[in-house]
């Protein structure tokens, strides 16, 4: 028997789970506890805790580690020797000291190449931008005689396409006014049929709301104004058409000068643009000898000139016939839009008081609501109150029932038998005049529901008209051009 503390397994006071002679390599975990070793059955007795030889199967001593599952499979049982420290040399090959250090090693490297390769970036980088900024200045020098060129026809194109913008913007703006008197005309038809409408929804009111009062007088006004409105708009279209015609021709000959001017300085703005990296740069051997200019700048500024002041002419010829419209616009919207806020304002003042009748019906619906609600929460405090006397009485009950029942001379009519007897009819009477009190309030109960369905019904009424003048009519209304679409704005 080997005495306590005379090697290393000896200190193990109950057997290890697992044999420790068969372990994974240290450099990888391929083996995994799912090869263990077979199962052994213990052939000594498990009385001696000290004894390591009776729990584990040792090792043999070998020279070198094969892997977990090939070695416990050579291993036989009975060539294992109770040789302790092979088991524990397994385990001393690198401390957790040598792990650490291994890793702060990596990490130490890792940081320092990461450092060397951003710093060389930047280095790059910088690199990078100082040449090219010295070449862009270089190249920048060199174009700078073709870009005055460019700046020169620029300019010309400007002033031609000035006025081609105000040609177009003229021929625009009497197009516009023309659409926009055409679609005054087709918006006039719109709140039309909204007058036309309200008039039919107010005839879906009900009782004594089927009134006939100031807005259905103002909504029969309002249809007579707009067929008047849509008469007068009729005749002011056909000038506009003829303006028009003349207006393109004019413009048909700026926008060809200017399609030659924009061609010009596309080709004078690429070669300005042109660069060493561009797409088509190569060698055109003699091409500087080729003069093909058919003008000078003199006789190519004049030719411009006379298509502006052609322009001008015919741009102050349609501006007469552009205020005309407008005018009548102008006039139409004012006629209808004042008949509009009209027929809104008695709208405003009926719903007004459609809505104050309403509300004072809500408050008292909501009175009547609660003072229900209060008669219920009343009806069953009574039916609990009802309910907590008759446990009393059945107290006082069982004790009179129970004090029958003593002896001969114990049938004593002392104070404790008269006061439950009075406790008897005092509970009862309670009983009674609570179930009185909860007849009365049902009563109460049904009173207050006939109110409240008087309430909803007159309410309903209410908010029918309300619903007609607000929601259908007021709603529709909503939607009825406002002054800029009168005058043809979209």
């Amino acid at each position: 028997m080997e005495p306590l503390g005379s090697t290393l397994t000896a200190t193990y006071a109950h057997p290890r789970p697992t044999p420790t002679n068969f372990l994974p390599a240290i450099s990888t975990m391929a083996s995994s506890y799912r090869d263990r070793f077979p199962h052994y059955n213990l052939t000594h007795t498990l009385s001696l805790p000290w004894r390591p030889s009776t729990y584990y199967k040792v090792a043999s001593n070998l020279p070198t580690l094969g892997p977990y599952c090939t070695r416990s499979q050579k291993v036989c049982e009975s060539a294992m020797l109770p040789f302790v420290s092979n088991r524990t040399t397994l385990f001393t090959r690198y401390t957790p000291d040598d792990w650490y250090r291994s890793n702060l090693t990596n990490y130490l490297e890792s940081n320092t190449s990461r450092h060397n390769s951003e710093r060389l970036r930047v280095d790059t980088s910088r690199l990078i931008q100082d040449k090219y900024q010295q070449t862009r200045k270089t190249q920048a020098d060199s174009t700078q005689n073709l870009g005055e060129r460019v700046n020169d026809i620029g300019f010309w194109k400007s002033e031609i396409t000035h006025e081609l913008d105000a040609m177009i913007g003229e021929t625009n703006e009497l197009t516009d006014v023309k659409k926009k008197l055409e679609r005054a005309l087709m918006e006039t038809e719109a709140p039309l049929q909204v007058a036309r409408e309200c008039l039919f929804h107010r005839e879906k009111r009900m009782g004594i709301d089927l009134v006939h009062d100031e807005v259905e007088t103002e909504l029969l006004t309002e249809v007579d104004i707009i067929l008047c409105c849509q008469e007068r708009m009729k005749l002011h279209l056909d000038k506009a058409i003829a303006q028009l015609a003349a207006n393109r021709a004019s413009q048909h000959e700026l926008e060809k000068d200017l399609s030659d001017k924009q061609a010009a300085f596309r080709i004078d703005d690429k070669c300005h643009h042109l660069r060493n990296t561009s797409d088509g740069v190569s060698y055109f051997r003699g091409v500087e000898r080729v003069d093909a200019t058919v003008s000078v700048p003199e006789s190519w500024a004049k030719f411009t000139d006379d298509n502006i002041l052609r322009s001008q002419s015919e741009r102050a010829a349609s501006a007469k016939l552009r205020d005309d419209i407008q005018n009548l616009l102008v006039v139409t919207a004012n006629e209808m839009w004042n008949q509009f806020n009209k027929v809104n304002l008695s709208f405003t003042n009926r719903i007004a008081e459609t809505a104050d009748a309403k509300n004072k019906i809500q408050i008292h619906l909501a009175k009547t609501l609660q003072e229900i609600f209060q008669t219920e929460m009343t009806i069953e405090s009574i039916k609990k109150a009802i309910k907590d006397k008759s446990a009393f009485l059945k107290v006082a009950q069982t004790r009179l029932d129970e004090r029958t029942r003593r002896p001969n001379i114990e049938l004593c009519r002392d104070m404790a038998q008269l006061r439950l007897v009075n406790e008897v009819y005092e509970v009862d009477d309670t009983i009674q005049t609570l179930q009185q009190r909860l007849r009365d309030a049902e009563d109460t109960l049904q009173s207050l529901v006939h109110t409240k369905a008087t309430l909803e019904h007159d309410l309903a009424v209410k908010a029918n008209s309300l619903y007609i003048d607000q929601e259908k009519c007021m709603s529709m209304r909503k939607t009825f051009p406002n002054t800029l679409r009168l005058v043809g704005f979209c």
